[in-house]
């Protein structure tokens, strides 16, 4: 499994750093996301113990490399969850991404962007039997993160977008702790040029 995790972050590497042009314009911004999961793995802090997952929430710095007027490259690092779940409950669940977003104007003038996307899971903390008052030994665990999103943008430079983003993570622990996630979350971009 370690080889596994080692050769996949190597791809992801350079997967990041290929796809930024050293040409393209860069912008920043933050991006809003919340919904729900299936998580047979880890503890869910808005779950009692043996749910397997609950809701999902987080806010994210974005870096976004637009390579074309129809393409562009979002780098999303999380910042709310990782802080809060890790001095709130003395939990790890990080989880950054690359996404390629390709915009699109419809006949009717709505502008669609749309996308897949990949990042790395981390996590240390119990599993799903455990609850904030019982909580179970912790681990660590790992694994990618594929999803795509679909969603609508409010104007022509694609600054403010809403878009549904579905999510799947094999993640893989200590001790064959290892479980799946799916997921489906809302998020709202707001980039700043």
């Amino acid at each position: 499994m370690k080889k596994s995790i080692i050769i996949f972050s190597i791809l992801f590497i350079n997967i990041v750093f290929g796809q930024i042009s050293r040409d393209g314009q860069i912008s920043y911004g933050i991006m809003f996301m919340g919904g729900g999961r299936y998580d047979n793995l880890r503890m869910c802090v808005g779950s009692p113990a043996g749910v397997k997952g609950g809701p999902i929430a987080d806010i994210m710095f974005v870096t976004r490399y637009q390579k074309t007027s129809n393409m562009a490259v979002s780098i999303n690092i999380p910042v709310f969850r990782p802080i809060l779940f890790g001095t709130a409950f003395k939990l790890l669940q990080f989880e950054p991404e690359v996404n390629w977003e390709m915009h699109r104007t419809l006949n009717s003038g709505k502008k669609v962007v749309m996308g897949p996307g990949l990042g790395l899971s981390f996590h240390y903390g119990p599993d799903y039997e455990s609850d904030l008052d019982n909580r179970g030994e912790d681990f660590f665990a790992l694994g990618p993160m594929l999803n795509y999103t679909v969603g609508i943008s409010f104007n022509d430079d694609h600054t403010r977008n809403l878009g549904l983003k579905l999510f799947y993570i094999p993640l893989f622990g200590q001790n064959d702790n290892n479980g799946t996630v799916l997921g489906a979350a809302l998020q709202y971009y707001l980039i700043f040029k």
